[in-house]
């Protein structure tokens, strides 16, 4: 639903916003630019002074003075100079134009990244990563291409057309320039017709090959998951499905093609005609001679030769500017969560945290939060608890301001979250995810994550600190080893201690643990929880729980039901009310007697 509101205004931009928004690139590299555009008159003055000099070639062998060789051998000369000079001025033009080409490229791949990482998480939930990734490839790749296509096709054509029409014009019969215009007019005005129609099926082509590579990138990322359901057929069968559209629509596309070149091609066939015949019957009056036969042609094929690929180059160009429009239209996406105007950092100060009254919700219908208020004073831990969907990781989320509250506050220092930059805030906070997700890089970079530009010997000490060194240097690679995509190849115990360890790292005033052991083993649990005690010993610490024995130590302790704190007290008072943390509490206590039973007695 949300992808079909996102595709018809990005098929619906107009192609000349969409070159507008491509200019302020451009204009970085204008010095440049304006040297390749004019080496590009250069070498067309140069190549339209070709047929000019066969001209006199010929005339001059066409004469009883043509026996001696001094004025032809000249005129050879200046011939085969003018060549070399066309392709010469051709060749330093590309030169000069690729640090533009290339460089307009980088910016735009570097902007589009900083821009998606600036919009809102919200934005990203909702987004297939698969699709988004081929859009902004293609699109990058596409601006690349028109600026080949303008630099070293359309412009060139107009210029070279725009100096034969002057000479025939001038030179000729004003029907030579005529018929050259006309047959220009109705070939462009008949390619542009086409052109546009076809185009609804290079959209459909382009959006079935972006729901296409997000179905192979989803399943391959839930690799497991399609395993352990016997799912491969499914997913075979949906992967083909939308294939099958994405066919259909690819060959209408060359279908149409096709046709198109077909009517071009007659155009042209029909304009050369007319002209050779219009010269060739002025060499008979005696108005022309043989040479200016040859010039004519010369300059058909001349014209005539670019302009019939200038049809495909502008089919080229209108793909191209497809491509670009959802980039665009991404960038253009506003991100939900920005910095006020004048905005300041953070001042951290003693790091005390407090949730003023807030409230939340993603959608109006369903509230997520409902009046929490409480305070973390600085240096403590408070522990939040309650059933899945209480909304205890949301607190996480606000504290970083990946959202902004519908009601009420969240408070650092007395400080609005709201009021400071997102880069200072989220300087102030490390957090252990309770699903920690790895880059596809070695162990070492995926702690210094937490610090860029930490030392080795920094790194080490976070991953003792963290219980995960020992494990490091006994792999072959140790450090240097690779994790694989989102840290396949280790375990879930293995990656939340990198994570750790990455959080002490950082080394922040405030510290988060979403449920920091929820995938770990109970000795490895109990080593971890002694380190997240002597790390969180000075530091404000919020930690999300659902493993009660974890929280036992907080100096407050919040449960949490359907968004709302119901009771809150330390481990001890919580247990004497014998309210609902009472009642969690004898549940676990239970299952770990189970567990330990079933290790006691397996089998």
């Amino acid at each position: 639903m949300h992808r079909k509101q996102t595709e018809a205004p990005i098929e619906n931009r107009n192609d000349w916003q969409t070159i507008r928004s491509l200019l302020p690139y451009l204009w970085n590299y204008r010095g440049r630019a304006g040297l390749a555009l004019a080496f590009l008159v250069l070498s067309k003055f140069a190549i339209v002074g070709v047929p000019l000099a066969l001209k006199e070639i010929v005339d001059a062998l066409d004469t009883p003075q043509g026996k001696s060789v001094a004025l032809p051998i000249a005129l050879l000369v200046g011939y085969g100079l003018l060549r070399l000079a066309g392709s010469a001025f051709n060749e330093l033009r590309d030169i000069v134009f690729a640090r533009v080409r290339h460089g307009t490229m980088r910016e735009l791949s570097m902007k589009a990244l900083d821009h998606l990482h600036r919009l809102s998480l919200r934005y990203h939930l909702e987004r297939k990563t698969g699709a988004l990734s081929r859009d902004m490839e293609r699109g990058t790749r596409s601006a690349s291409s028109l600026l080949n296509y303008m630099v070293f096709s359309i412009l060139p054509t107009a210029v070279e057309l725009s100096l034969v029409a002057g000479i025939l014009l001038t030179q000729y019969s004003v029907w030579f320039a005529l018929i050259t215009v006309v047959t220009v007019v109705i070939y462009v005005t008949l390619t542009f017709f086409i052109t546009n129609w076809r185009m609804k099926y290079r959209h459909r082509m382009n959006a079935k090959d972006s729901e296409a590579n997000s179905q192979a990138i989803d399943s391959l990322i839930n690799y497991e998951t399609v395993k352990y359901f016997n799912n491969e057929k499914f997913e075979h069968q949906r992967y083909g499905e939308t294939l099958g559209e994405w066919q259909e629509a690819a060959v209408m596309s060359q279908t149409s093609m096709s046709g198109l070149n077909i009517t071009q091609g007659a155009i042209i066939a029909v304009g050369v005609t007319l002209i050779m015949i219009l010269a060739a019957q002025e060499v008979i009056a005696g108005t022309m001679s043989l040479g200016d036969l040859v010039l004519v042609n010369a300059f058909m094929l001349q014209v005539f030769i670019p302009l019939n690929f200038l049809g495909v180059v502008y089919s080229q160009v209108k793909h191209a500017l497809s491509d670009m429009q959802r980039m665009f239209s991404l960038l253009h996406e506003e991100p939900e969560i920005e910095d006020k105007p004048g905005a300041r950092p953070l001042e951290v100060g003693d790091g005390s945290v407090r949730f003023e009254h807030v409230r939340f919700h993603y959608q109006p219908e369903r509230a997520i939060l409902e009046d929490v208020d409480f305070t973390i004073p600085p240096g403590q831990k408070v522990a939040v608890v309650g059933h899945s969907g209480a909304g205890k990781s949301t607190l996480a989320r606000l504290l970083f301001r990946f959202y902004d509250v519908s009601g009420g506050r969240v408070v650092i220092n007395g400080q609005d979250v709201r009021d400071v930059t997102q880069e200072s805030l989220r300087a102030a906070i490390g957090i252990v995810p309770q699903d920690t997700v790895l880059f596809n890089d070695t162990i070492e970079y995926n702690i210094a994550y937490g610090r860029c530009g930490a030392s080795h010997g920094e790194i080490v000490e976070a991953a003792r600190t963290a219980n995960i060194h020992d494990f490091i240097v006994s792999l072959p690679e140790g450090y240097q080893t690779v994790v694989g995509e989102r840290g396949l190849k280790l375990s879930g115990g293995e990656k939340q201690r990198i994570a750790i360890a990455r959080a002490v790292l950082k080394n922040p005033k405030i510290l988060v643990f979403d449920e920091a052991t929820s995938s770990l083993d109970s000795h490895s649990e109990r080593v971890i929880l002694e380190a997240l005690r002597h790390i969180a010993s000075d530091h404000t610490t919020l930690v999300v729980a659902h493993r009660l024995s974890t929280i036992i130590d907080a100096d407050r302790i919040l449960v949490m039901d359907q968004g709302r704190i119901i009771e809150h007290g330390n481990h001890h008072q919580l247990l004497e009310q014998n309210g609902h943390y009472a009642q969690m509490w004898a549940l676990q206590q239970e299952q770990q007697a189970e567990e330990a039973k079933l290790v006691v007695t397996p089998g």
